[in-house]
């Protein structure tokens, strides 16, 4: 029996000392949220129209090479605006097979109006139309989100916000470089492949002399912007008439790294998908001796010849370092589906997260030392258990949230006074069966033995109850709620080992070195 208790205290021992090792120094290891660190706080709104104008550009893209490949050239497919395709142009004899054409390819998003003249409008379904605004903000969550993860901010916040269903949320504690941060989230990183039909120019008018000014329905012009051309001086940006509808995109990346160009200058290498390889190699196989351009966010990058036939592997050439870093965080990461604006911006300074830590760190040691109190005062010397086994308790937790880093926000400072409170009742149980035990007439080795082992399931089925309640509020909550939740699943977990088997083995081994007729209880 001495043996076992020998072991049982070396390894509360041991863990003990872990836990202070993992915790130690808590203004090191302890990672602090937005609400106690500081950071930036913002609020933007995702533009979906942006989204519906993409969809109908490229259904009416569509549509037009469909009606080009069955020879009724004369049509003119033009979008209205991000939600209406105008149709001009049909020749009487082929109306029929236009709209059965038309309608196999529009009619699921859009509903046919006759215009005038002959003409056809399609508007888009308000369905279609509120489904792809909420897709685009729910991808905008999930792509923004990346971004920050691989800001490696600790525990951000990106979640809905505002009634109109269109505004975002992020929250990033601890970070200094606001203007990169922002540039990151707000970057719309669309990577486009796009065969060039005229260009490079100088100026805009040269590049349309022989179209006679007119850009094409189905083209637009694009620059490459001076700084790309020459960092260090003031070059005249170069202009490119591309097709509007790109034959291969960011949707097609595999992976994006750093990495360096034939001159040893910084680029980012791409890889496509399966199915961007197989755009990629019909496109460059059967246009050797063209240029193609690579656009980012509307801009040229780059437009080299195409030498022979490329399939999975592409490089985005005149960047600097860190926008090589910043850009292949940005690819991995997708393109937003629309672009975003700021609503509201403002940064959380550390003064307002040192008074709550100072206010938290006074609440918890005030309601440590009247926990103290009462306990000692009720159940006079077995009531030192309870404060070792309460003090062990917050050791165990802060070490479990510095080993895995875990944030510790100011509702995770109300999670470690709730755990006070939950290692009181734990041991007020275990001490008032303690005591009824006695009155029954056992000796005290056996009413403690008894007291610890009829609470044992009522402690345990209490706290699973408890950490099913913490599971919810941490796959559902947002951060605050997260960082509640953290502190209270950590604090049920240790409580059940400290208020079970610390205060246990403390009562057995005072008992083990004399016989006690009573118990001070």
């Amino acid at each position: 029996m001495r043996k076992n208790l020998q072991w049982k205290i070396l390894a509360i021992l041991a863990i003990g000392v872990l836990a202070a090792w993992a915790v130690y120094p808590p203004e090191e290891r302890i990672r602090l949220g937005l609400d106690l660190e500081g950071g930036v706080h913002l609020v933007m709104r995702v533009q979906t129209e942006d989204a519906l104008q993409v969809e109908t550009e490229t259904a009416a893209e569509q549509l037009g090479e469909q009606l080009s490949l069955q020879g009724i050239d004369t049509a003119s497919v033009l979008p209205e605006d991000s939600t209406t395709i105008r149709i001009e142009g049909i020749p009487g004899p082929r109306d029929a097979e236009f709209r059965q054409l038309a309608d196999e390819r529009l009619s699921a998003s859009y509903n046919r109006e006759s215009g005038p003249g002959g003409s056809y409008i399609y508007r888009m379904r308000a369905p279609v139309e509120q489904s792809l605004r909420e897709e685009a903000v729910r991808q905008a969550l999930e792509t923004i989100e990346r971004r920050v993860n691989e800001l490696g901010v600790a525990e951000p916040i990106v979640a809905p916000h505002g009634v109109g269903g269109d505004q975002i949320l992020v929250q990033l504690p601890g970070v200094s470089d606001v203007a990169r941060a922002k540039e990151l989230i707000r970057s719309t990183a669309l990577l486009e492949l796009k065969l060039v039909e005229e260009g490079p120019a100088p100026s805009r008018e040269s590049l349309l002399e022989t179209r006679n000014g007119v850009v094409p329905p189905e083209m637009e012009v694009v620059t490459q912007v001076s700084s790309l051309l020459n960092p260090g001086g003031a070059a005249e940006p170069l202009y490119y008439l591309v097709r509007r509808v790109a034959a291969v995109t960011g949707r097609d990346l595999r992976n994006a790294r750093p990495s360096l160009d034939e001159f040893n200058q910084p680029a980012v290498s791409f890889t496509l998908n399966q199915e961007g390889a197989r755009k990629f190699g019909d496109i460059s196989g059967n246009n050797i001796g063209r240029a193609l351009a690579i656009i980012l966010d509307g801009q040229v990058r780059s437009a080299p010849i195409l030498q022979g036939r490329i399939t999975d592997q592409g490089q985005i050439t005149g960047v600097t370092m860190q926008e090589a870093e910043d850009l292949q965080i940005t690819l991995r990461s997708g393109a937003l589906p629309a672009s975003l604006t700021y609503l509201e911006e403002r940064t959380v300074g550390p003064t307002l997260g040192a008074d709550s830590i100072r206010s938290g760190v006074t609440a918890s040691l005030a309601g440590l030392v009247l926990v103290a109190i009462f306990m000692l005062g009720y159940y006079k010397l077995a009531g030192i258990n309870a404060v070792v086994a309460i003090g062990m308790n917050l050791i165990i937790l802060m070490g479990c949230m510095a080993y895995i880093d875990a944030v510790l926000t100011l509702p995770g400072i109300a999670g470690l006074i709730l755990t006070i409170g939950i290692g009181v009742d734990s041991n007020v149980l275990i001490f008032e069966r303690i005591k009824e035990e006695l009155r029954s007439a056992k000796s005290v080795s056996a009413a403690v033995a008894a007291g610890f082992d009829r609470v044992l399931l009522t402690i345990i089925d209490t706290h699973v109850a408890s950490l099913i309640a913490a599971a919810f509020l941490f796959q559902f909550g947002s951060g605050p709620i997260r960082g509640f939740a953290t502190t209270l699943f950590f604090g049920l977990v240790s409580n059940i080992f400290t208020a079970v088997f610390v205060s246990r083995t403390l009562f057995e081994t005072i008992l083990s070195r004399r016989r006690a007729a009573t118990l001070s209880i």
